[in-house]
């Protein structure tokens, strides 16, 4: 009965080590009146299966791994081996790309690395924390506690991002005895940070937190605009790495 879920515009791959089991022999006529391609994986290359296929691939062993040499073992690892080969040549003639893998496993670990993006996890509009140059820093630490995310954006009085305040900044300000009352964000901020940007995979964005030591970043809009926040916090939670 499940005959007929084969249709015309499939390729049958049959595996049998013996090539001439029953099942094989009643099926052999079939397959060959639908008039579709039969790939055979067997141990005997003049067995009936071999000899009714289009294409025929060796799997034949000397021994079973099995101290009896009956149980299969080396064999059936043969056939696995094989059918990974097979795999492969396919995904390659069809120029299967890391991106088509991730389309069609969305959920796991390696479909999220090939297909979530930064603007899909970032942190923006009421979240982001911002502020300029010329802002207090009792008043930059004020939008960073409300914030939450120790670290704000700073930006000059086109928007443009000039730099970030970090609790790291903090620590710095507090051991060079500076008056947290008196400066400005733009006397303490750290210039030249690092960005990202929303379309950029959040796989590329771990790598530039990983290899600049900091565990959040800027996103920008290309034209040095801030219109978010990344933490590794969200990396992680989002189950990118």
């Amino acid at each position: 009965g499940d005959l007929g879920m084969i249709t015309k515009q499939d390729v049958v791959v049959a595996i049998s080590n013996s090539g001439a089991t029953a099942e094989i022999l009643t099926l052999l006529p079939l397959i060959k009146r639908l008039q579709i391609p039969l790939i055979a994986m067997t141990g005997e290359t003049k067995s009936p299966l071999a000899l009714a296929a289009d294409v025929s691939l060796n799997i034949g062993v000397t021994q079973e791994a099995c101290p009896l040499d009956l149980a299969p073992t080396t064999s059936t690892t043969v056939t696995l081996v094989m059918g990974d080969a097979l795999a492969i040549a396919l995904l390659e003639a069809r120029g299967f790309t890391a991106e088509d893998f991730a389309f069609s496993h969305p959920s796991g670990t390696l479909g999220r690395k090939l297909l979530l993006r930064v603007g899909d996890i970032m942190h923006s509009g009421e979240e982001l924390p911002w502020v300029q140059e010329t802002t207090s820093l009792k008043d930059a630490l004020l939008e960073m506690t409300a914030k939450g995310f120790g670290i704000t954006t700073v930006v000059n009085d086109a928007n443009e991002i000039v730099g970030v305040f970090t609790d790291g900044d903090l620590r710095r300000t507090v051991d060079a005895q500076i008056d947290i009352n008196r400066a400005s964000t733009g006397e303490v901020m750290t210039r030249g940070c690092k960005t990202v940007f929303p379309d950029m995979l959040a796989a590329e964005a771990v790598k530039i937190m990983e290899d600049s030591k900091i565990t959040a970043v800027i996103v920008e809009d290309g034209a040095n605009h801030p219109v978010g926040v990344l933490r590794m916090h969200d990396i992680l939670k989002a189950g990118v790495v």
